[in-house]
């Protein structure tokens, strides 16, 4: 008779798999050597998920979920007195700070993505995101129907940034169009 999983123990073996695709990225990677790097065998994994496939669907959800639990910590994220740049500003520093290899990873899923190489779950994880912020913008008085194109736009904005950053290095010019961004999105959510 199969063991039953454990959830407890399923999240601990996804945060691990993506703290390790963060560093070896996503694209080809493969039940065994993922496993390999992560000093495990690969009975530890589809022990947890069925194919690779299943283990993919489960690292977007995660992911996302955790990058909503980072946002909804953000000061102010619940506070519609707060202005949405400091919210922008903060999400900026520890994305290219503490947390730039799950930018890279985020990025790189994005890549593919668009590519069509991910699973119907690669649309979800980016719509989610739309949907997560439009729910910090309505906060601060911004209609449902409106708030979701400004959340797409915000978030596009902010990516397209992060990855010119990634990619040229040139942070002043980053945080430039950042200061735009912020001055743009303050104004179209101001605070009370």
């Amino acid at each position: 008779m199969a063991r039953k999983a454990d959830p407890a123990r399923r999240r601990e073996v996804l945060d691990a798999v993506i703290e390790q695709l963060a560093h070896t990225g996503i694209t080809g990677f493969t039940l065994r050597g993922l496993a390999q790097g992560l000093g495990q065998s690969t009975r530890v994994l589809t022990h947890h998920f069925a194919d690779r496939e299943e283990l993919l669907s489960a690292v977007l959800a995660r992911l996302d979920e955790r990058r909503h639990r980072a946002l909804l910590a953000t000061k102010g994220w619940e506070d519609p007195a707060v202005p949405v740049s400091g919210i922008v500003r903060d999400a900026w520093r520890r994305g290219l700070g503490e947390e730039l290899p799950m930018t890279r990873l985020i990025r790189e899923i994005e890549g593919l993505a668009a590519s069509g190489r991910l699973p119907a779950a690669g649309a979800g994880f980016v719509r989610g995101r739309a949907e997560f912020v439009a729910s910090c913008l309505t906060l601060r008085g911004v209609p449902e129907d409106r708030a979701l194109s400004l959340a797409t736009l915000l978030n596009s904005a902010f990516s397209g940034l992060e990855t010119d950053y990634l990619v040229t290095g040139d942070r002043g010019r980053g945080e430039a169009g950042l200061d735009l961004l912020c001055a743009w999105i303050d104004s179209m959510a101001p605070a009370p």
